[in-house]
């Protein structure tokens, strides 16, 4: 059950950053909906779990978007993994805390995806601080509201059903 959980939300956040991604910010990526997804899975399941979801939305996340395939999926990996050893060796229950992992999650995302592109002299990105600061700010926080909703939602069916119960009484 778990690893269908884990590849739907990949999917999910594969389909959503391929065809809204150019509706959201002007036709830039502000947000990169598969590394939030990664995290989350990350945080909610462990590190090993994090690293195979890292892998695989990175490396299909590369074919579909990217010249260089192994680049995105390496960098996705690496954060999967740390992510869930964080998940795991503290508290991440709370927004706050929750918060700082998804921001640190990109920063980091960026600095070694931004960082093999220039060791490999493919591309060159300057120095792009309150690019990443924007886009690790926007990835924190849709991670942070990700997590509230999928708490709230099994309690909102609860209580609509027995708001529901006692009208009818």
């Amino acid at each position: 059950m778990r690893a269908v959980g884990v590849i739907l939300a990949i999917v999910v956040a594969l389909a959503l950053q391929t065809t809204l991604a150019r509706y959201m910010v002007r036709g830039t990526v502000a947000i990169d909906l598969v590394l939030v997804a990664v995290v989350y899975v990350a945080l909610t399941y462990g590190p090993t779990t994090g690293l195979l979801s890292g892998t695989v939305a990175g490396l299909f996340q590369d074919a579909l978007s990217s010249p260089v395939i192994g680049i995105g999926g390496l960098a996705k990996t690496v954060v999967g993994f740390l992510a869930g050893v964080i998940g795991t060796q503290f508290i991440v229950s709370q927004p706050l805390p929750r918060f700082v992992v998804f921001f640190g999650a990109s920063a980091l995302h960026a600095a070694i995806f931004m960082g093999l592109y220039t060791l490999l002299d493919i591309r060159h990105f300057g120095t792009p601080y309150g690019v990443v600061a924007g886009q690790s700010t926007a990835n924190a926080l849709v991670g942070v509201v990700a997590f509230q909703v999928v708490e709230l939602l099994p309690g909102a069916v609860e209580r609509r059903r027995a708001a529901k119960t006692r009208l009818r009484r």
